[in-house]
């Protein structure tokens, strides 16, 4: 039995003046990287030196204008990195990195240390204002905690008199989604008088999901009160941190947006605590499908994917959106035919919009390919194995066909699992291109006869023998098959031909396609020929479907 009665629901805010429901996300926030910091900690094997400038340089790259470093004051590898940064010249002049410290002198003092030789650095500082906090960690009441808050901003402050270089503030009220808003509101006022911020010099107010506690429309509820009861808010840059703990972190942080926050602070593929922190890139990608700019230079994901693997050791989930191996899959037969058919219509309409069924964004957009869009085991269908023939080689096949080719490949995944592409086109080889038995065709010669008739004189193979004859019908296909027809007292009815390039230029083949009966028993199938000449490529496809008939 689940002990639900252990658990009591977490307040709601009163807020029947909200507008974030009204709203629409209309640009990029600030956004800053804490993969290094908030990222790092919960690694099991934490990055050493060498992989944390490897991740920096890749936050950089991204287009990072912001990028929590680290704790320096907290161990030695923390503080060697950010010293190797600064002697190695490897922050540009448009990055402003970011580093946390408590509110205690020697921690911040050690901070600043670190920070010598650059020029413009934020110092985040924090401490947890939650009841439950106050309560069984620390044991002081709201004015002692309050009053921690206050005295590391003015510690830093001092320090920041007298630093070679710009110092930006950042305060967190951490825990803030289990603290009270009028208290929150009032610890914030009171980092905000003691430090002094400007319109022209602001300080970041970061206000954490630390422990996501409730659903997203909440957190945006917090965010939109403090907002608007922030004095001087011109002078706040209005910062969120969620982390995943319900998994609506990604929700959380959207809704924040519509709320008035400025700035997100989240990592790659959201690793993080416990479920993680918010997946900035998730975020950028959702804005980006919706025609915002993100910001960001995230157009090759699988590039982002391996170096974040390399250094976390962490694997992304397969199903991860936008970076899964399989989230550009469609299993299912109707969405396989959907997807098909959707790239046909925004090709033949030239669509300046990306608009297909099942896929929300181009993959190609985000550096992937189109390659493993469609995967076949038994649960696809006859959409998904045209898709897969057209896309990967070329072959349109008649729509009449789609089903009996998909039937093939539907007993092999069926026995064997999922069905590849390369696996799909030997299928097709083997049951419509390469088969030779009962008939052979070996040569063809044609004539015009008359106006409308065509004379073929046939040379192909036939039960173990070789056979030569000659036919006439109204056209080269209903040639051959008089002349088989004559020759061996088979009788089929041609039901319906195609054919298309495949290719372009001169070395191109054709491929011909033909739907054939058996008159006596009323079997019908498809025959397929492939040839330079297009001709040969229809007398080909004739004798696929006399073998597909009579084997």
């Amino acid at each position: 039995m689940l002990h639900y009665q252990r658990y009591k629901r977490v307040p709601v805010v009163d807020l029947p003046e909200r507008t974030w429901p009204g709203k629409q996300i209309e640009k990029a926030p600030v956004w800053c990287s804490v993969d290094l910091r908030d990222g790092n900690q919960a690694l099991i094997e934490p990055m050493v030196v060498e992989e944390k400038i490897e991740m920096f340089n890749l936050l950089v790259k991204l287009g990072f204008k912001e990028i929590e470093i680290g704790f320096p004051a907290a161990s030695q590898i923390e503080y060697d990195f950010l010293r190797q940064l600064v002697d190695r010249r490897l922050i540009p002049d448009d990055v402003l990195v970011q580093v946390l410290v408590q509110c205690r002198e020697p921690l911040i003092d050690r901070t600043f240390e670190s920070l010598q030789g650059i020029k413009r650095a934020v110092v985040h500082i924090y401490n947890s204002t939650s009841t439950l906090q106050r309560d069984v960690v620390f044991g002081m009441d709201r004015e002692q905690i309050k009053q921690i808050a206050v005295d590391g901003t003015r510690m830093v402050k001092e320090r920041a008199a007298s630093f070679d270089g710009e110092i930006v503030l950042e305060y967190s009220p951490e825990s803030f989604t289990g603290t009270e808003l009028d208290y929150a509101l009032e610890v914030c006022t009171a980092v905000q008088e003691a430090w002094g911020p400007t319109r022209e010099h602001p300080m970041i107010v970061n206000l954490p999901a630390t422990v996501e506690m409730t659903t997203p429309n909440v957190y945006a509820d917090q965010i939109e009160w403090m907002h608007t009861h922030f004095k001087d808010r011109e002078s706040i840059i209005l910062s969120v941190h969620p982390h995943n703990d319900r998994g609506s972190g990604v929700a959380a942080t959207e809704l924040a947006l519509l709320a008035g926050a400025d700035r997100v602070e989240g990592t790659l593929f959201g690793n993080g605590e416990r479920t993680g922190n918010v997946d900035v890139l998730t975020v950028a990608y959702n804005m980006f499908t919706q025609g915002i700019d993100p910001e960001l230079n995230i157009e090759n994901i699988r590039e982002i994917a391996d170096v974040y693997e390399r250094c976390t050791k962490m694997e992304i989930d397969p199903r991860h959106p936008y970076a899964g191996k399989l989230v550009f899959t469609a299993f299912s037969g109707s969405h396989q035919d959907a997807i098909n058919k959707g790239v046909k219509a925004m090709k033949a309409r030239n669509n300046p919009y990306w608009e297909v069924p099942y896929l929300p964004v181009d993959p190609a957009d985000l550096g992937r390919d189109y390659e493993p869009i469609v995967r076949i085991n038994s649960q696809s269908g006859k959409g998904g194995v045209a898709f897969v023939m057209d896309t990967f080689y070329g072959f349109k096949l008649p729509k009449d066909m789609h089903k009996e080719f998909a039937d093939v490949v539907q007993t092999v995944a069926e026995a064997h699992g999922e069905v590849a592409p390369e696996q799909i086109m030997e299928l097709f080889k083997s049951e419509y291109l390469a088969a030779k038995e009962p008939f052979n065709f070996i040569r063809c010669e044609t004539t015009d006869v008359g106006e409308v008739d065509t004379r073929a004189k046939l040379t192909f193979k036939y039960g173990g023998s070789i056979r030569s004859a000659t036919g006439i019908g109204n056209g080269p296909i209903d040639a051959v098959r008089e002349a088989i027809e004559q020759t061996t007292g088979v009788h089929v009815k041609v039901l319906d031909y195609s054919e298309h390039a495949l290719g372009e230029g001169s070395h191109a083949q054709a491929a011909a396609y033909i739907k054939v009966m058996d008159v006596k028993t009323g079997k019908v199938t498809h025959g397929v020929g492939v040839s330079p000449n297009i001709t040969r490529a229809s007398h080909r496809a004739l004798f696929s479907g006399l073998n597909r008939l009579f084997k």
